[in-house]
């Protein structure tokens, strides 16, 4: 059975035993309902929801992925957001770094 963004309940399982606090800033999530920013959601590194792997999907907190939305991982690593938040392209999780070494 898979979640509402068509991942399969394995792919899930996996994904969240490896994802376990954002992948971009490394933050540890938090229950939605003590923060709403703080709270797991989930990323497509590559922008494009068709690409359903284990290297494209990933955990990040609401924040991360409020401020990347659609822009290109490379691009996203150079704004206001990254700086003022010490994310690097050293800091980020092997997942992320991984996808930044296939030129995303």
């Amino acid at each position: 059975m898979a979640n509402n963004w068509n991942i399969p309940a394995d792919l899930e399982r996996e994904i969240r035993e490896r994802d376990k606090v954002c992948v971009y800033c490394g933050n540890e999530f938090l229950a939605h309902k003590e923060s709403t920013k703080a709270s797991a959601s989930w990323e497509h590194i590559i922008n494009d929801a068709s690409i359903i792997t284990k290297e494209n999907i990933c955990l990040c907190c609401r924040g991360c992925n409020a401020s990347k939305g659609q822009k290109q991982l490379s691009v996203w690593l150079q704004t206001n957001y990254c700086k003022e938040r010490d994310i690097t392209p050293e800091s980020v999780a092997t997942i992320i770094k991984q996808a930044i070494a296939n030129g995303h």
